[in-house]
């Protein structure tokens, strides 16, 4: 396996939205019900990233790690709602790149450019979901105390917020 890091292109959006789907069905079985797992379409998600992509591209950042010509997986980040604050907005990893090193490539490659919108980085993590609690945790993002809950699949889910410092991140050190 060797993975690459690149900046998303306009032509990655199906995918994106591909990864994304089967990511969130498989990190959020037992978490969900089968109904809200069910909820949408990858086509549906990657016509979203799209969107999504079209409005934000000039103050985000969306990297995609590829294996060749499969993508394994990628991070979205910004500035968040909180000034001088930089938000994680999504990272995941295609279920079959799970603890192959992807995500915590995607994590390292992420830092420095958090640190470049703001000295604290956040991100939102489902309160029940403890696998990506732990990888947080692991990269020296601390839960803070915050919490929401927000809706998927239209099924509401309690949400957990960590934070780190930034500053002085050189090189993606996790």
């Amino acid at each position: 396996m060797t993975v690459r890091l690149r900046p998303a292109a306009d032509g990655d959006m199906p995918a994106i939205g591909a990864l994304h789907y089967h990511s969130r069905v498989t990190a959020y079985a037992g978490i969900l019900s089968p109904d809200a797992l069910a909820y949408g379409t990858p086509e549906a998600l990657g016509e979203w990233w799209a969107e999504r992509w079209r409005w934000e591209r000039d103050t985000h950042r969306l990297t995609v790690a590829v294996d060749g010509v499969i993508l394994a997986g990628f991070t979205y980040l910004g500035p968040s709602e909180q000034d001088g604050e930089a938000e994680l907005y999504a990272i995941h990893a295609d279920p079959a790149y799970v603890g192959t090193g992807v995500g915590l490539l995607l994590m390292r490659d992420a830092l420095p450019a958090l640190a470049l919108i703001g000295d604290r980085a956040v991100l939102w993590v489902l309160d029940a979901n403890a696998r990506a609690r732990r990888f947080y945790e692991r990269g020296g993002w601390v839960a803070d105390g915050a919490t929401r809950t927000g809706p998927i699949g239209g099924e509401p889910v309690l949400q957990r917020r960590y934070g780190r410092r930034t500053a002085g991140v050189v090189g993606g050190s996790a």
